[in-house]
């Protein structure tokens, strides 16, 4: 069976995963998951070597070169696709960008990890701390007969109070709800929340599989980030106005 091999810097953790579907139609990944912080381009190409020494295969042996594509922060972004874009460029291999957001959605619908069940007909609503007082966000909704997930709201990039609710019952994935507790209004209107559902490599390689079946694939010069914001840092008076209105939130004994 088909390997891809993923990587996915889009947070604060190295995640890259070596992975394909075994004869029975379960998903087997070889992972290295590690909370390096800013740190990832430097654990990226050797994390990658380990997995293809351990699977005894070559780069070369691989489908394709998964990244995840965003939205999320912009120097991982980068480290993620510029190493997807040179290793299938040295590999002649075909580049699959999977959204991050979705990729946190799949890591709900997978499981395991002592996750729960994600129900029939629940929406998974993604929201993950963006930094600059706002939120990364986007539900989607798996479509049993089509094996795929569709959209059920658009991507935001906004501050919390802004983020929009899918029709109908939904789960919370990502980190925001830690971050900005009531602030996001869905924490307490969702039926579960599931903070630890962050984006990880072996959700990016089963997405993966199913894009390389329908034949959805990018040349590594095609390949490139997802961008929701156009700027990477607040000004001073930016954040000066965050921390005034963090501070009145607290002194008001509301969750900041």
């Amino acid at each position: 069976m088909s390997w891809i091999l993923a990587v996915e810097t889009s947070t604060e953790w190295c995640s890259v995963a070596l992975g394909r579907l075994a004869d029975g139609g379960a998903l087997e990944c070889l992972v290295r998951h590690e909370h390096t912080g800013p740190r990832s381009s430097s654990r990226v190409l050797p994390a990658a070597g380990e997995l293809l020494a351990e699977a005894g295969i070559a780069l070369s042996d691989c489908a394709a070169i998964a990244f995840g594509a965003g939205p999320g922060s912009f120097t991982g972004l980068r480290t993620a696709c510029g190493v997807a874009q040179g290793l299938a460029f040295g590999a002649d291999l075909p580049v699959i960008p999977v959204n991050s957001l979705m990729a946190c959605a799949e890591r709900v619908r997978l499981g395991g990890e002592g996750m729960p069940a994600l129900p029939p007909g629940v929406s998974v609503l993604v929201a993950l701390d963006a930094r600059m007082d706002e939120a990364y966000a986007g539900a989607f909704r798996w479509d049993a007969g089509a094996h795929e997930w569709q959209a059920a709201t658009e991507m935001q990039v906004c501050p919390p109070e802004a983020v929009s609710l899918p029709a109908g019952p939904f789960w919370l994935a990502g980190s925001a709800a830690a971050v900005f507790g009531e602030r996001l209004k869905a924490t307490g209107m969702a039926q579960q929340s599931v903070p630890e559902a962050l984006p990880a490599a072996p959700a990016l390689v089963s997405i993966a599989l199913r894009a390389l079946a329908r034949n959805e694939t990018v040349a590594a010069a095609d390949a490139m980030p997802i961008y929701l914001r156009d700027k990477v840092a607040q000004t001073i008076a930016e954040r000066q106005a965050a921390a005034a209105q963090r501070a009145s939130l607290a002194a008001a004994g509301e969750q900041p």
